[in-house]
């Protein structure tokens, strides 16, 4: 199956765990379009800095739409008001650095360049 990833930044007013922001959006995609969507979503959080609050996202490519609106609905995680933007889409890691928005860790955070 063909994949697609999502860069994603979270606005959130308090300290955030990659299990709690997965865990979030998971709720997201259930409350949206029920468990066949959730389970035809084939999402897994790759990679998560805590502190630049950046993300990568993985889901499968017939249900990237469906996986933009979940995360767009996203208001809350935890008890926290919050918000998640999605920065880029590409279908590969690599693409997705090549588009300026880098990897998160040790390589360059996904902030576009204004």
């Amino acid at each position: 199956m063909r994949r697609r990833y999502l860069a994603l930044k979270v606005d959130c007013e308090e300290p955030l765990e990659s299990r709690v922001l997965s865990d979030a959006i998971w709720n997201a995609v259930l409350r949206l379009f029920g468990e066949v969507g959730a389970s035809q979503a084939g999402l897994y959080l790759v990679r998560f800095d805590s502190e630049t609050r950046v993300g990568i996202l993985r889901c499968h490519h017939n249900t990237l739409p469906m996986v933009r609106a979940a995360v767009a609905s996203i208001t809350k995680i935890g008890d926290a008001k919050a918000a998640v933007h999605v920065l880029r889409v590409s279908g590969t890691l690599k693409a997705l650095g090549r588009k300026g928005a880098g990897t998160v860790g040790s390589k360059p955070s996904f902030e576009e360049k204004v």
